[in-house]
């Protein structure tokens, strides 16, 4: 089978970090995007997650704080955030 040109716009400097990665991996540019496009058409999908936003470690740990309180089902609730601002007021 023969072969076809594929031009790509990237910038500069990703592109030297892609080839310095590469190299160390054994595999020249064409040949990680020869992987990336053969894995892709295997899989049938994009072969890794591509996501929006990736919280940080702060934000994760919240979010499984919250989940966690959610699940407790002895959690304090309130009524409305007054409430809850009336008795934080209360606390101090």
């Amino acid at each position: 089978m023969g072969t076809v040109n594929i031009t790509v716009r990237v910038d500069e400097q990703v592109k030297r970090d892609a080839d310095d990665l590469f190299a160390d991996l054994g595999l020249t540019l064409s040949g990680a995007i020869n992987v990336f496009l053969k894995q892709s058409l295997r899989q049938q999908a994009i072969p890794f997650q591509v996501s929006r936003n990736v919280p940080n470690a702060k934000t994760t740990k919240a979010i499984e704080e919250a989940r966690h309180a959610e699940e407790n089902p002895d959690r304090k609730t309130y009524r409305s955030c007054r409430d809850f601002r009336k008795e934080m007021d209360d606390d101090e």
